[in-house]
């Protein structure tokens, strides 16, 4: 049996290590949604080794388009005949700035917000009708943050107005998802604070060398927590790359 993946923010960083081990599993179909179809980047995955079976297909949607993911779901169905999505890993996100809140500026909030929380919820409308005719157990998994957490945020003292708020909202849009889907798999994973280009910028920007775990470690721990998950036992739960469960 085959299973379809989309994972958005395909391009590089964890998107492009999700991308790489799910397209050398035999019998995988690959969405690798970009935000730049020409980036070298994006034509970088195309010399990806493949699995027995399987294959990519390169699809543009920038997170901050309104029509971008409802136009690559049309293409799916109209031109790869693409009916059903089994796996949509919503990766794509940003982290910019990291301000005290009252050093904010709006624009950058609302930049965070329009990236990381509208654009999970355009994606999730594009692709629900495809979760659903899914015959595998259908999963829809979002990047979790602890920058976005409300219960143990005395432990993380650093100034993170934009990105901070956009994770814990998404963390909401989540869990209501799984509360109104009640026949798919849906929860936020944190993946580690992973030595991606964005993950070391903002470890740099705390004073810190690097991120602390290895994309390799970070991408073998989120698959494995996707893989492994159930409704019964992960839906509606804010989980760590490791596998363990975490407070909001």
């Amino acid at each position: 049996m085959s299973t379809t993946y989309l994972i958005t923010g395909a391009s590089r960083g964890l998107g492009k290590g999700l991308t790489t081990i799910c397209l050398m599993r035999p019998n995988s179909v690959v969405l690798a949604a970009v935000r730049d179809i020409e980036s070298s980047g994006t034509k970088a995955l195309h010399d990806l080794p493949r699995g027995d079976g399987s294959r990519l297909v390169v699809l543009k949607i920038d997170s901050s388009s309104l029509t971008d993911a409802e136009q690559a779901v049309s293409l799916l169905k109209h031109k790869y005949n693409i009916q059903s999505l089994d796996v949509v890993i919503a990766n794509a996100g940003i982290s910019k700035v990291w301000p005290a809140v009252h050093e904010a500026k709006i624009e950058d909030i609302r930049e965070h917000f329009e990236i990381n929380v509208l654009g999970i919820v355009t994606l999730f409308k594009a692709v629900r009708p495809l979760l659903l005719k899914s015959t595998n157990t259908p999963k829809f998994i979002t990047l979790g943050s602890t920058a976005g957490w409300l219960e143990n945020m005395d432990q993380i003292l650093y100034p993170n107005a934009a990105y901070g708020t956009s994770k814990a909202a998404l963390h909401w849009i989540t869990k209501k998802i799984h509360q109104e889907n009640s026949s798919l798999v849906v929860f936020p994973i944190h993946p580690g604070w992973v030595q991606t280009e964005l993950g070391n910028t903002g470890a740099q920007a705390f004073g810190l060398e690097k991120a602390f775990i290895t994309i390799e470690e970070s991408i073998n721990g989120v698959i494995n927590v996707i893989d492994n998950a159930t409704r019964e036992k992960s839906s509606g739960k804010f989980l760590f790359w490791d596998g363990t469960e975490s407070t909001w």
